[in-house]
Parts: C-alpha cells; structure tokens; sequence
C-alpha cells in the first residue's frame, strides 16, 4: 500500500498485480524478491525494488518532477526516517503481537503496548507537522504514508477489542490526522475493508496454525 500511494501522489500510472501468499508466492514474485520473498516489489524497467519504504524513497527520487513525499530539509528528513522506523521497528510488531494472541492476557499486553508507543508519535506529529494537517505538512509526505498504511488494521484491532487506540483524550491530533488521511484522493481507494481484512486475519491465524 505504501508504495501505491507514492505513485498516487506523483500521479504515476502502473499495473498492480496481487498476490495470494496465504496460498502461494508466484514465479515473479521469488524472482524479484530471492532474499526476503515478500510483497511489496516495485518492477521498474525491469529492474526489481523491494521493500515498500525503499520502494517509496525510489518513487520520490525517480519521479521528482512530483510533489516531494521526503522532506528538502535534511534534519527534517532525517526525523521522518527516524519515527518510519519506530514505526516498523518498535510499534508495529504490538500490533502484529495482537493480530495472532490467542490468550486474552496476550491481547491485552499487546494493547497496552501499543497504546504506550502511540503517545510519542502524537508528540511527534506537533513536531514535524508544524501545525499543519499532515506529519509531512501540507500534503501527506514519507511519515504520513508509514503509518497511514496500517490505519486498516488498526482499525480491525479497535473493533476486535472494542476498544478505540485513536482517541480525542490521549491522541486527538493522531485522531484528526487519521481522518484526513483516509480521505485524501491519493489514499481514499487504497484503504481496505475492515471486515475483509478481519477475515484474511482469520485464514493467516488459521495458517500459521497448521504451520505449527
């Protein structure tokens, strides 16, 4: 999704081919990706690029006559990458945590995990939007595609656990932001299903079940 959005924001056309890895990983897909064999991969002149945040740097650099998705601030750059890999590195995986708990103090961990680590990116939002509607500014930039992407599944959580982590008493900006986000015509048509992304929950929990 990350990449998608990259080339929404710099108006590029491209063909987007799924893949089903709960069932397989296709022929092209192990070609381009020997070494991690995961989605996303970008193809451009034939040339493979993988991983969606050096997909999304690729994007921005190739396409520069379009609107700039990092910051031209090298300190405020800097930043973005910084809480991108927060994002990845430290946040996400509470997430993942909760998506395949199967004990009920387990989700309940990985709530209260993630709940921690949203408070230091609702500060961060102040910082590096200056005030404005997007981490990246005006417009959503490199922050606001890395965390916007898992708006869907944060949403499958809040409804999982009937709980809201986005929420006007501890992260009203973050709040506001994600609505802005979800709206916007380069991101709009790219969120998923709630309930589709409930269900393919459920058929990888199932997967890793019997992998086990």
């Amino acid at each position: 999704m990350r990449p998608r959005i990259a080339l929404n924001i710099k108006s590029v056309d491209y063909e987007f081919q799924e893949e089903n890895w709960l069932v397989s990983k296709s022929e092209l897909l192990l070609k381009s990706n020997p070494v991690h064999k995961k989605v996303p991969v970008l193809i451009h002149a034939d040339n493979p690029i993988c991983e969606s945040l050096i997909i999304v740097q690729y994007i921005d650099e190739v396409w520069s006559s379009g609107p700039s998705i990092l910051p031209s601030d090298p300190y405020d750059r800097a930043t973005a990458r910084f809480w991108s890999a927060y994002i990845d590195d430290k946040w996400f995986p509470s997430m993942v945590a909760f998506l395949f708990a199967q004990e009920e103090d387990a989700k309940k961990a990985a709530i209260a995990q993630m709940e921690e680590g949203l408070v230091p990116l609702e500060e961060a939002f102040g910082k590096c939007s200056k005030g404005k509607a997007f981490f990246g500014g005006d417009r959503i930039g490199f922050l606001d595609i890395a965390f916007g992407c898992f708006l869907g599944w944060l949403r499958v959580i809040e409804k999982a656990g009937g709980i809201e982590l986005l929420n006007e008493t501890k992260t009203p900006s973050l709040l506001k932001w994600a609505e802005r986000f979800s709206s916007d015509i380069a991101v709009k048509e790219l969120l998923p299903d709630t309930d589709k992304l409930a269900e393919f929950r459920k058929k990888a929990q199932a997967k890793m079940t019997a992998n086990n």
